[in-house]
């Protein structure tokens, strides 16, 4: 299993900034470091329990934002992440972008779109 790495723009209401995204396909929601979220200007609209690998359930505030990669740009949910969460790219952002994860080569591929 490899790790991989890509780097995005996220947009809100008071700025964008540039983050570097761990690609995790396990998942569901794109996170953002609590740094990243705040300067540009995101608010809380719902919060969601999350379980993580090893089984802990946390609570997490959950917003939106504006994500732009070298694929492709798009609206998505965001876990908007506390002190020391790190940044993830979810697979909701995405599917939302019509990417997958080629785990053999590490890298985003468009996915086979499906209208059944």
């Amino acid at each position: 299993m490899g790790i991989t790495y890509i780097t995005g723009r996220v947009r809100g209401p008071l700025g964008e900034e540039e983050v570097r995204f761990l690609v995790d396909s396990g998942a569901t929601y794109t996170v953002l470091p609590e740094d990243v979220w705040r300067r540009i200007g995101l608010k809380p609209l719902r919060e969601h329990e999350f379980v993580l690998a090893d089984g802990t359930v946390v609570r997490r505030k959950v917003s939106e934002c504006y994500i732009v990669l070298p694929q492709g740009e798009a609206h998505t949910p965001v876990v908007l992440g506390e002190a020391d969460d790190q940044a993830l790219l979810g697979v909701v952002t995405l599917e939302i972008l019509g990417l997958i994860l080629n785990p053999f080569k590490r890298t985003l591929q468009p996915m086979r779109m499906l209208l059944a």
